[in-house]
């Protein structure tokens, strides 16, 4: 694992503009707020030649909470290398305020050398080498499949669909995209992958904390490397970024949970498809919504356009009972709102192109794995899941949320299996509120 931090400075061309640090910025803007003088005269009394000293005669005067002022430092970038997907998940599911990029698994390494050891996930010791060689059965799997679809689809053209007038490089791209998101699968959700992420130093400062309050090595490990890379730019703010007991107690309460439904419900078919689909219109009286839903999107241009207020005071919780692993990790990075799920694996998705029978005896030894790791009470049973496991997940957020999602998740370019979870939600949505459905492009997710 590797962290790197990407410092943000002025450009070139603005050689006039006092080039400051994370913190001396937000201490500045701290005092700006306690003002009446403008932001240059308070400039004007900061030694850029002594920066620490004036940020502590600042943060002496403004007596305000660390929070408060780290959410003014702008944005704090750092790159994370060689971590699992499970914590570049994890990150996401933590840092909801941060906008970042995620390596696409189209340009990462599938082969057993670029795993984390198991030492470094926590797997126990004696469990080690059954987890090594049940992931390079696992890559094996991928590859194999990977090849034969791939194959497949060179011998039928029309297999995959291409848009029209397709050039050759577009059907070759579209050809091994149609393989891999089918094989994908069997992927460990061990696999190593690469994570960039921006967001202020108050909002670094709880995703830290957060980490370091994990039971996971890796979660711990990464909170001591990403804090020891933004105590270069962001020291005082980043002293409030320690495992702290509600944290710790939270995670230890939702590991258990977990664990008690992971065992229950551990299984090798796959979960046939269920979603539920709550929306609350709920307004207090003395503030009734006075748009219709029509009002509210009839004038956007596309998902992007600006929504009324009849769809962004409307409250929609939305969940699967089946979210493999591989969509998973995508659905869970549209921020806003809340996430939930309790990671097991209930059933194993693996799409109509791929004889499920087939590889029954590796689905069957990775259960008994997760299981065996369950039953000890091991945080490190995320590890033995591949991205077919399928989990519970719950998204709450509101209408003009949920409707954005589910445009982009249906439409051009989207992957088969977000397509089909999306339109489910999308039509139980419809169900609840029928003045919608002129007004929402439901995809077909034809191949850009």
């Amino acid at each position: 694992m590797r962290i790197t931090g990407l410092a943000l400075v002025p450009p070139p061309t603005a050689a006039d503009l006092p080039k400051v640090t994370p913190e001396l910025l937000a201490s500045v803007l701290a005092r700006y707020s306690r003002s009446n003088q403008g932001i240059g005269a308070i400039l004007g009394k900061v030694d850029l030649a002594n920066p620490d000293a004036s940020i502590d005669r600042i943060l002496n005067f403004v007596d305000y909470g660390h929070a408060s002022i780290g959410g003014l430092t702008g944005g704090l970038a750092i790159a994370l290398d060689d971590i699992s997907m499970w914590l570049a998940y994890k990150i996401f599911e933590i840092a909801q305020m941060a906008d970042g990029q995620e390596s696409s698994t189209r340009y990462i390494t599938m082969d057993p050398s670029n795993l984390p050891t198991p030492a470094e996930l926590g797997i126990p010791d004696d469990l080690a080498p059954r987890w090594s060689a049940l992931m390079a059965r696992a890559f094996a799997a991928y590859q194999a499949e990977y090849a034969r679809l791939d194959a497949l689809a060179t011998a039928s053209p029309g297999l995959v669909r291409l848009p029209p007038d397709a050039k050759p490089a577009v059907v070759t791209r579209l050809r091994k995209n149609y393989a891999l998101d089918r094989a994908r699968y069997f992927i460990p959700f061990a696999t190593r992958t690469n994570l960039g992420l921006v967001q202020s130093s108050r909002m670094w400062a709880a995703t830290v904390k957060h980490l370091d309050s994990l039971p996971h090595p890796e979660a711990r490990a990464a909170a001591k490397l990403i804090r020891d890379e933004l105590l270069k730019q962001s020291p005082r703010l980043m002293r409030h970024s320690f495992a702290e007991k509600s944290y710790q107690v939270q995670a230890a309460q939702e590991l258990a949970a977990s664990l008690e439904l992971g065992r229950a419900r551990l299984a090798t078919t796959p979960l046939a498809d269920e979603v539920w689909v709550h929306v609350d219109r709920a307004t207090p009286p003395f503030l009734p919504e006075t748009q219709s839903v029509a009002e509210a999107l009839r004038h956007r241009a596309n998902r992007y356009g600006y929504q009324g207020t009849a769809s962004r005071r409307m409250r929609v919780t939305f969940a699967w009972n089946n979210m493999a692993l591989a969509e998973l990790r995508d659905l869970n990075r549209h921020r806003t709102g809340h996430r939930h799920t309790p990671l097991i694996q209930a059933g194993f998705y693996l799409p109509p192109e791929i004889a499920h029978h087939s590889h029954q005896a590796l689905l069957q030894d990775q259960a008994d794995l997760t299981r065996t790791l369950m039953e000890r009470g091991s945080p490190a049973y995320v590890y033995s899941l591949l991205l077919g496991a399928q989990t519970p997940f719950e998204h709450g957020t509101h209408a003009d949320k949920f409707i954005y999602e589910a445009e982009l998740r249906t439409g051009m370019g989207a992957h088969f299996r977000y397509a089909e979870h999306l339109s489910a939600a999308l039509h139980a949505f419809f169900a609840r509120v029928p003045e919608a459905r002129d007004w929402v492009v439901e995809g077909t997710a034809e191949p850009e």
